[in-house]
């Protein structure tokens, strides 16, 4: 599509260098000799519209598509969402791949070879507790305000957070953004390789060093005072006493990510020096089963498969994993189907409950 702004004569350059400031595509064709009107051709299909305060208000910089509020923002977006809406200076989107030790891939690497236009890197492993010895969990609320700020995203930004494999690592980001009160951030379904596929650029130039690394950095270092505003809410977190007294008296039902084999005990780790098998009481329904090239499934499939695997989603409901990731991928399936869902996430997992030394560990089939 295209769209007409109407310039008066004296009015021709200086419009031409404000529209260049919004977005360089829509200055084609425009000159100050132009005694008449001026039209420009956006390169993006935008809605035809005269170019006002209003309007500009309504679709974002650049022509960029308006970004929902935040009470109707969604959890899981598609790559055509996104391009949409890719100009909006409110939007941020993070790179958030991460992957497991025996995957033998660098995330950091891959970011620096190619990445959606204007991603910045969420480094799932960095931006977590310093001083845990287990993988990423999560930060103080004055850490995650630092990496924050490093990452220059405002309270009121919208976020859209992706990662190479499809859906893996980044339903982890989300997590951790949401659990600290961020309300407008969105997965990206599919992730790169959806994005790709769908023909639409990637960004392979050279990065800045040093803003790949300042989040984590800053993170480790937080001053007095930060921009953004973190709070966490507890409640949607656990700890592995809270899931011992759960599997005492149970209150929760407790659904673990990993793949079946695992979770009956049968297939090792990946990190050495943990026990195999599984929380006690817990259900099985491994990630993948959620998923299918790379994208969440259709709804009705996703009811299906948490019903299949005996999971009462109206139930108080904690989601597990082998370190806190995969957990959150059966929390962003389950927000599809009731977008109030409040599920926790066992933040350790496994990677903290496989080496406690005096907890049960149940393995084989089911019992029940």
């Amino acid at each position: 599509m295209s769209f007409s702004i109407a310039i008066r004569p004296s009015q021709c350059r200086t419009s031409c260098l404000r529209i260049a400031a919004l977005h360089p595509l829509l200055t084609r064709g425009c000159s100050p000799l132009d005694t008449s009107r001026t039209r420009l051709q956006a390169k993006r299909d935008v809605p035809t519209a005269r170019m006002s305060t209003q309007a500009a208000a309504a679709t974002g910089a650049g022509g960029a598509a308006g970004l929902p509020t935040a009470d109707a923002f969604p959890t899981l977006v598609s790559p055509e969402w996104l391009h949409q809406r890719l100009g909006n200076p409110s939007l941020k989107v993070l790179d958030a791949t991460w992957y497991l030790p025996n995957a033998g891939k660098d995330a950091v690497a891959e970011h620096r070879a190619e990445r959606i236009p204007g991603a910045r890197f969420f480094d799932v492993e960095r931006i977590a507790d310093p001083a845990s010895v287990l993988p990423h969990m999560l930060p103080s609320e004055a850490q995650f305000a630092a990496a924050a700020d490093a990452l220059r995203v405002a309270d009121d930004d919208a976020l859209v957070v992706y990662d190479n494999a499809g859906i893996f690592s980044a339903a982890r980001a989300w997590w951790t953004w949401h659990v600290f009160g961020h309300r407008r951030v969105a997965v990206l379904d599919g992730g790169l390789p959806a994005w790709k596929a769908a023909g639409y650029e990637v960004d392979a130039s050279p990065v800045d060093e040093a803003a790949l690394h300042a989040p984590a950095e800053a993170l480790r270092s937080p001053p007095g005072s930060a921009r953004y505003k973190a709070q966490l809410d507890a409640s949607q977190v656990r700890g592995w006493k809270q899931i011992q007294a759960n599997v005492e008296a149970p209150e929760e039902q407790v659904v673990d990510a990993r793949p079946a084999a695992r979770w009956r005990g049968e297939a090792p780790e990946p990190r050495p020096g943990l026990k195999s098998g599984r929380i006690p009481g817990s259900k099985s329904l491994p990630f993948a089963d959620l998923l299918q090239d790379g994208r969440l499934r259709p709804r009705q499939e996703l009811a299906a498969a948490f019903t299949e695997a005996g999971v009462d989603l109206a139930r108080p409901t904690v989601f597990t994993c082998g370190t806190g990731t995969t957990a959150c991928i059966l929390l962003l399936a389950a927000k599809q189907l009731d977008p109030a869902q409040r599920a926790a996430i066992y933040d350790g997992s496994w990677s903290e409950w496989g080496q406690l030394p005096d907890v049960p560990v149940a393995t084989g089939p089911p019992s029940d």
